[in-house]
Formats: C-alpha cells, sequence, structure tokens
C-alpha cells in the first residue's frame, strides 16, 4: 500500500520560511516523480512542484519560482520543499503527490487520492 505523510506545515509571519517533508513508504514508485501541489479555499488545485529522481527534471509553478526549492533524498525516500520568503497567498493545503509528469513546464498529478498524502496547512500570516 502507498503511503505519503508529510510534515512541516504551519504558522509563519510573511517573509518567514518553512520546510515540508514527504516520507514515501510500501511499493517503490520511483518511476513516478514526487512533490507538492496546494489546495487553498475557494482556488483551484495548482502543482507546485515536483522532482523526478529518474532524470532530475524539475517543476516550479510560476508563482514560487526563486522563492521554493524542492530536494529528494532516495536513500531516505523522503522529498522536501523549502520555502523562503513566504507570502499570505501561499497559505493553503499542500499535499504530497506521484506526479506522472514533471518537467519541461509541466506537470500532471496521478489523479487518484491513493497517490496523494492526507495534507499540511501552511498559513501564512501576520
Amino acid at each position: 500500500q502507498v503511503q505519503l505523510k508529510e510534515s512541516g506545515g504551519g504558522l509563519v509571519q510573511p517573509g518567514g520560511s518553512l520546510r515540508l517533508s514527504c516520507a514515501a513508504s510500501g511499493p517503490s514508485l520511483d518511476y513516478y516523480a514526487l512533490g507538492w501541489f496546494r489546495q487553498a479555499p475557494g482556488k483551484e488545485r495548482e502543482g507546485v512542484s515536483c522532482l523526478s529522481s529518474m532524470d532530475g527534471s524539475t517543476y516550479y509553478a510560476d508563482s514560487v519560482k526563486g522563492r521554493f526549492a524542492i530536494s529528494r533524498d532516495n536513500a531516505k525516500r523522503t522529498v522536501y520543499l523549502q520555502m523562503n520568503n513566504l507570502k499570505p497567498e501561499d497559505t493553503a493545503i499542500y499535499y504530497c503527490a506521484y506526479f506522472a509528469v514533471c518537467g519541461g513546464g509541466y506537470y500532471s498529478i496521478l489523479s487518484e487520492d491513493e497517490y496523494w498524502g492526507q495534507g499540511t496547512q501552511v498559513t501564512v500570516s501576520s
């Protein structure tokens, strides 16, 4: 059974930083990329970032480029999202997920929620 468990969310002031972690367990799905999408109230789901373990290709949403950085520890089967210079509009539930497509400006999240984590709340507010 595939499991993704997120940690690291919380409340931070504008301009602050957080690091999200996502630990994968169960069957290895290394042919898929791992990454993050977010869901804010009243807004559409947005792919934030992903990283392929196969070729190292990445995707970043335009809204987070230059502020967020994704990395992966293959030995620990964990992916990290370092979020700097956070803004109130970054407030959302962040979900770790497997991505079928990642890179070249494109992404595609696996649609079945069994390939997602439970989510972690990130709130940016003063």
